[in-house]
This record gives structure tokens, C-alpha cells and sequence, in this order.
């Protein structure tokens, strides 16, 4: 796909409709265990964390004038990036399906038409979106996004100007898993978040924006899908909004919200695709995974995502940690070979250290350790390599 540049402007527009989403502040309504000051520290921290990752991969893409897919080929070699390539479009089909699932069901609840009409509806207008290209919406996002941000606010004003927080039980949730579950968001965008980079008029900047415009967007709906849990005692998107007394322009947050953020899934599946074979046509591909993320969410429950999350966290933490060391710090290239056979022995041991922290408690979740771990790891394995080498 041939694209013209796009603006900072522009890519903060793009991860502000990524950060409004559903599944954001359903996700946070897991935090209410914690508390509000506890539940908020554990929230920004998360993000810190993710979304610092997440500027990191968008700047190899920016710098690169490369697709995220394109990138992972300078640590996994040609044939070795197909591996991620198909892994990320399967879980882009996931994020779609969920997205389409969790609009409808909430949509449903306000105006009572079938989840099957609003998964239509909902995907019909994101295969639109995909139509019109990510760089012909101009205005239409624009609009789009002024709408969310009002709409959001007052939501955000209904909940918290609500009755005293409700009482939970505090150790259904430890700090560190609240804290791996909000790295879990921002680190589900890492696999694509180049594929928006890499056109940027000024990459550096363009990503930093992004990176923080999300980052804050993300805390946010994390923080309201919390304060409904505590302060309206409820977790059900749909029951809030009626609660609220939004009517039709909760209706609209839910609708807009899921288009915007679940565009990004579908066109990024259709990038990847490009990554896997150069026949395949990225927009169309992209319109496939729309059709198909709806005709899952029509199909199938998707009601706990928290498993997923942390399947997306153990094959993609280490395949980033392993891409910054070589960009960032051994500055390697290795997009010449078929396979680099070291990076996937390496990313296997990471994803098995992310499998084996999981069961451990740790402040500031598994992905920072898991992450550090590979990193290293990387490091000890290109200087033991090297002084091979030399011999």
C-alpha cells in the first residue's frame, strides 16, 4: 500500500481513538479491588511501563521507514518474521472479533436490536473506515474524536459525581497483577504500532505524541471503568450508560468508540498479511479481517479477555526486548538471512520465562522482568558469539 505522510496530528488523533475503547474500561473494572489511590497508582504505572515500550517500537518503524512486521525482519531474518507476522494477525482477528463482540453486546443493552444486528452494524462501519483509508478520514476522525472526548467527559462527570466507593475484596487482585494487567494493554499495540509510525512526517515526534496521547487516553478509560465499578457498583458498560442517563449519546461513545479503536486492529491485519506474502493486498486483507472478526463476534462468547492479554504479553514482550536490543544497543541487522536462529532460541526462552513468572507475584508485573531477562540474554549472546569469533 502506497501512503502519503501523515502529520503528529494526525497519529495523535489515530491513538486517541485506540485509547477510547470498550475493552479499556471493562478492563478496569477489574482495579476496583484496590482501591482508588492504590487501583490509580497501579494503573499510571502500568502505563509508564507499556507505553514507554511502546514508543520504543514505534520509533524503530519511524526511523525505518518500515511496516512493525517489516521491522521484526531485522531480528528474525525473512523466513523468521513469518512466525510473528501470523501470530500478530492472529491475535489482530482476536482483538477484532472481541472489540466487534464487547460494542455489540454493550450497544445491545442500550438499544435493544440483537447482538447479531449490532456486530453488523458495528463491522460494516469498520470495514468502511477501512474503505475510506487511514489517509482519506481527515475531517470524518476528526469529528469523530471531538464527539468522544465530550461524550467521555460527561460519562467520566455521571460516574464520579456518583455515591461513596463501594467495598471490595481487597485480595482478589495483587498490586502486581493490576499492574501487568494495564502493561497489557499498550503492549497488545506493539506489534503494529510501526505500521502508523512509519509514515510520519516527523517519526520522532509523531511517536512520542502517540505514546503519550494513548498512554493517557488508555489511563483514563482504566480510571473510569474503575470509578464505575466503585461508585455505580457496577461493571456492566451498557448498565452504566442507561444509569447515566446518556441514551443515545452513550450509544454513540459505544459505537464510535469500538470503530475507531478496532480499525486499527483490521488495517494493521492487513499489513502483517503484506509481511507473510507480497501478493496478498493489504486493504483487502484488512476488509477480510474485519468480515471475519464480525462473523466470530456473532458466533462466539468473549466475555474474560484477561487470558488473552497475557498470551499477547508472553509471545510479544520478548520479541520487542529482543528487537530494542538489536536496534538500540547491538545495532544489528539481520534482515538479510532466512532465519536468525539465535533471536528465536532466545525469544522461546522468553516466552517461557514470561509463562513461569506468571505464577509469581511480583510489584511491577512480568513483562519488566521477563523483558530485562531477554534483553540480557541478547547482550551475553552476541558478546559470547562474538568472542568466538575471534578466535
Amino acid at each position: 500500500m502506497t501512503e502519503k505522510r501523515t502529520s503528529v496530528l494526525s497519529n495523535g488523533l489515530i491513538w486517541f481513538g485506540a485509547g477510547v475503547s470498550l475493552a479499556e474500561i471493562l478492563t478496569g473494572t477489574y482495579f476496583a479491588p484496590l482501591g482508588m489511590k492504590k487501583g490509580i497508582i497501579a494503573i499510571l504505572l502500568g502505563h509508564v511501563i507499556g507505553c514507554f515500550l511502546l514508543f520504543l517500537a514505534g520509533l524503530i518503524g519511524g526511523r525505518t521507514r518500515k511496516s512493525a512486521m517489516e521491522t521484526v525482519k531485522m531480528s528474525f531474518g525473512n523466513q523468521g518474521a513469518k512466525l510473528f507476522a501470523a501470530l500478530n494477525v492472529l491475535q489482530l482477528l482476536g482483538w477484532t472479533a472481541i472489540m466487534i463482540y464487547d460494542g455489540a453486546l454493550a450497544a445491545d443493552g442500550v438499544f435493544a436490536a440483537g447482538c447479531w444486528v449490532w456486530c453488523l452494524v458495528i463491522g460494516g462501519l469498520i470495514i468502511l473506515w477501512i474503505l475510506i483509508g487511514i489517509q482519506n478520514l481527515g475531517k470524518l476522525n476528526t469529528v469523530a474524536m471531538a464527539a468522544l472526548f465530550i461524550l467521555t467527559v460527561i460519562l467520566c462527570v455521571k460516574i464520579f459525581g456518583g455515591s461513596a466507593p463501594a467495598a471490595f475484596d481487597s485480595e482478589s487482585l495483587s498490586f502486581g497483577a493490576a499492574v501487568e494487567l494495564s502493561v497489557a494493554m499498550p503492549l497488545s499495540w506493539l506489534p503494529l504500532i510501526s505500521d502508523y509510525t512509519r509514515n510520519a512526517e516527523k517519526p520522532v515526534a509523531a511517536t512520542a505524541v502517540s505514546a503519550v496521547v494513548y498512554g493517557l487516553v488508555s489511563s483514563w478509560m482504566y480510571v473510569i471503568g474503575m470509578g464505575a465499578a466503585l461508585f455505580a457498583g457496577e461493571t456492566d458498560i451498557a448498565v452504566i450508560i442507561l444509569r447515566a442517563g446518556l441514551g443515545i449519546a452513550g450509544l454513540l461513545i459505544i459505537v464510535l468508540s469500538t470503530v475507531t479503536t478496532t480499525f486499527l486492529d483490521a488495517w494493521s491485519a492487513g499489513i502483517s498479511s503484506e509481511s507473510i506474502s507480497e501478493k496478498i493486498p493489504g486493504k483487502w486483507a484488512a476488509v477480510a479481517a474485519g468480515a471475519i472478526g464480525m462473523v466470530l463476534a456473532i458466533l462466539f462468547p468473549m466475555d474474560d479477555i484477561t487470558d488473552f492479554l497475557y498470551l499477547i504479553g508472553s509471545v510479544f514482550a520478548p520479541m520487542i526486548a529482543i528487537q530494542i536490543s538489536d536496534h538500540f544497543i547491538l545495532h544489528r541487522n539481520t534482515m538479510d538471512r532466512a532465519v536468525d536462529v539465535r533471536n528465536l532460541i532466545l525469544w522461546i526462552v522468553g516466552f517461557a520465562a514470561y509463562r513461569v513468572l506468571m505464577t509469581m507475584d511480583i510489584f511491577i508485573g512480568n513483562t519488566v522482568p521477563d523483558m530485562a531477562l531477554t534483553m540480557v540474554l541478547c547482550i551475553v549472546a552476541d558478546k559470547v558469539i562474538e568472542a568466538v569469533k575471534r578466535r
